[in-house]
């Protein structure tokens, strides 16, 4: 392993920890010990040099005044934010003395870790924790916040997370971007699509607002939010009607053509377009470039996951490249993610065999407020690391309140003090990445890569698998498995016989090149992992378990909800990573104010004009944000970026305190996005709740 961070100065390799699909490789500056500056690795093979200016300016997150240097432990009441310096010994301690009373006195299941992919190091964010917690026998999180339910939706029609190279689709002619902002989310498919673009190809985006790659397509579609089923629908009646399909594929790789092809008769152009706002002669257009143009992609975003339907809608539009062939044609297809091509031996990292072959209590993520609430037996002990609930998780005011509680023992690792970490009765100070050894491999592209420590750990700050084995000498744990050190965790992690694509990955080719491809091979010829091993227009795994075999619109559950008029979308920003470096000056003024954009007929009936501070509530909590008035949402809509920092000041930026704690149609998800706000300027009194605050459901 190579230790960059012994050397004071030069130029070393490393990769982006972002969760983000492109996962960047890059090169880092040292000057005195010191990073100076941060660019992409033109050598990489993807990325080719090219970053965002989150990770541009990296050095400034790393090095905020902010960040944590001690372990802390809380003086004040929880929420306050004050706390006391301690020792790493005193903390251990105090936290394992902690545990093993709880699970004396309430058992293990009392306990919960609270972690996502803030850091997407697969060895610090799956490693010595998940262990950890196995060996505890702790209660079990169900990571779903994210792609959940569009994973599982895509899954069911083509069998995993697989899709088209991302480098193959330079020689797409038609790109379609649904529900995905790429420019700030996927800036190097857009790189692709931009050099596709000078050899002619058509850039096409489908969202509910005409954001940054929105406004930088030659066509944007609009249409309202959680209708992409249906649009997706009305694309296959036009492509059956008009005989556009590949009837020799059809019949060689899916299964349910005729079914499918039956069933889309009802989705009519008027139809669609009475539901989705999308123009019928824009369906039949967009239909006709569709079915006309080879090669075509499909970029399929987050967003669109994030409803009540949001499986379904995912499984709808995976279907598209099946009826038109295109997966057979070089940079045509589709892709949702690509990380089954890439995924690690979970197994050997997660070790789950130290449960001991029992069942764990699981708690969905996205329900975190009602379970800290409502749940019997109750959560006594929460351990968060890679996350912030009281930014990220649905229903905020309902996760503080949780939070809040003082028979809830807290422990937060993290590098600031955030908002969750507030409610902490012990904050552990976390190494950036860094300052770590690990091990990454996108969900988009087909490289896997290493992160060799580049610093020394700011302050007395540890990484996770630090911290964790020494919890785990702490509970008096000897179990072999929290002796292996990160380099070992890597060579079990790379060492995967079940995916015959790792077979060039090896710890040494990492330590020696930086990143290797995985041998991937294209999906067709070839069996695809679903029961029929082919692609499944009609599921009977779906009729299975009570969902419709075919892609079926159903409308969102608080659609007609007269009580709060708008449509509300919190969809990310440009400079910030969900809640990270929301709290950091220099991304933060890089994207100046929290803003909700609002058709300009809807501001003009609420006497609202552009720049004007507006309140936006609803049964679940309110939020403070600044109108963006014009004609890039449709009426009735209204869509926010990014999720900023607390304020300090009264008057709350937290979105995700008016989200509902739903979960999808698959997956257990999050329906972030099929909320409903009502608006009004900030200077009108606020008006008494029109509905009663939902009452906590004891389902988590």
């Amino acid at each position: 392993m190579n230790d960059y961070s012994a050397r004071r100065d030069g130029v070393f390799h490393s990769v982006c920890s972002l969760d983000c699909p492109d996962q960047c490789g890059l090169l880092v500056h040292k000057r005195d010990g010191v990073i100076v500056k941060v660019e992409g690795d033109p050598e990489h093979p993807v990325t080719r040099g090219a970053i965002c200016n989150k990770v541009r300016h990296m050095a400034a997150r790393i090095y905020d005044g902010k960040r944590l240097t001690t372990p802390l432990r809380r003086i004040g009441p929880k929420g306050e934010g004050r706390f006391v310096p301690i020792s790493w010994d005193e903390a251990i301690a105090e936290i394992t003395d902690r545990w093993k009373t709880l699970i004396a006195e309430r058992g293990s299941e009392s306990i919960l870790p609270y972690s996502f992919y803030g850091n997407m190091g697969r060895i610090g964010t799956e490693g010595m924790g998940t262990r950890f917690f196995n060996r505890m026998n702790a209660s079990e999180l169900d990571q779903t916040i994210c792609e959940a339910a569009g994973t599982v939706g895509y899954r069911y029609t083509m069998g995993g997370s697989y899709g088209t190279d991302p480098e193959q689709t330079v020689h797409a002619k038609l790109f379609i971007f649904w529900g995905i902002n790429a420019v700030s989310t996927n800036m190097h498919q857009v790189t692709i699509a931009e050099q596709a673009r000078k050899a002619g190809a058509k850039i096409v985006a489908i969202d509910v607002h005409r954001n940054r790659t929105g406004k930088w397509a030659d066509w944007f579609i609009p249409l309202r939010p959680g209708t992409d089923t249906a649009l997706a629908l009305g694309i296959m009646h036009v492509l059956f009607a008009e005989g556009m399909t590949d009837e020799a594929f059809l019949r060689e790789y899916t299964v349910g053509h005729e079914e499918l092809r039956a069933h889309a008769a009802a989705y009519d152009p008027a139809t669609v377009s009475a539901v989705t706002g999308v123009p019928e002669a824009d369906i039949v257009e967009l239909a006709r470039l569709y079915g006309r143009t080879s090669p075509s992609f499909i970029r399929i975003g987050n967003g669109i996951q994030h409803h009540d339907n949001g499986g379904m809608n995912v499984r709808a539009i995976a279907c598209l490249p099946a009826l038109t062939g295109q997966w057979l044609v070089p940079g045509g297809g589709a892709i949702k993610g690509n990380g089954g091509y890439v995924g690690h031996n979970a197994k050997a990292l997660e070790r789950p065999d130290l449960r001991g072959g029992r069942q764990a209590r699981r708690v969905n993520m996205n329900r975190i407020g009602s379970a800290l609430l409502a749940l019997d037996p109750p959560i006594s002990s929460l351990y968060v690391y890679n996350s912030n609930p009281a930014v990220v998780a649905p229903e905020s005011n309902k996760v503080r309140e949780g939070l809040a509680r003082e028979d809830l023992f807290t422990v937060v690792h993290d590098l600031f003090l955030t908002e969750t970490a507030k409610y902490a009765d012990i904050v552990l100070p976390a190494t950036s990445a860094f300052e770590n050894t690990d091990l990454y491999h996108s969900y988009w592209h087909h490289y896997v890569q290493i992160q060799q420590p580049v610093v020394a750990p700011y302050g007395e700050s540890k990484s996770n698998n630090e911290v964790f084995r020494m919890l785990a000498a702490g509970m008096g744990y000897g179990d072999e498995a929290f002796k292996d050190d990160d380099a070992e965790m890597i060579r079990q992690a790379v060492d995967f016989p079940g995916n015959p694509a790792y077979a060039p990955v090896t710890y040494e080719a990492l330590v020696e090149k930086q990143f290797v491809r995985a041998d991937v091979k294209p999906l067709f010829p070839g069996r695809l992992r679903t029961p029929s091993g082919k692609i499944e227009l009609y599921s009977q795994a779906m009729e299975r378990r009570g969902l419709p075999p075919l892609p079926t619109y159903a409308p969102l559950v608080e659609e007609g909800n007269e009580a709060f008029p708008f449509a509300f979308i919190p969809a990310p920003n440009h400079n910030f990573l969900n809640s990270t470096f929301s709290n950091n000056d220099k991304h933060a003024s890089m994207e100046k104010t929290p803003k909700l954009h609002m058709n300009a007929a809807d501001a003009e009936s609420l006497g609202i004009v552009e720049g004007d501070e507006v309140r936006l509530w609803n049964e679940r909590g309110e939020a403070w944000l600044t109108a963006s008035v014009g004609e890039d949402v449709l009426p009735g809509i209204v869509v926010s970026q990014g999720l900023w920092a607390d304020k300090g000041d009264g008057r709350s930026a937290t979105v995700n305190a008016l989200t509902p704690d739903r979960l999808s149609d698959m997956g257990g998800g999050a329906v972030f996005f099929s909320g409903r706000v009502a608006v009004q300027k900030a200077s009108v009194p606020a008006p008494k709740p029109a509905v009663p605050a939902a009452a906590i459901g004891s389902a988590i």
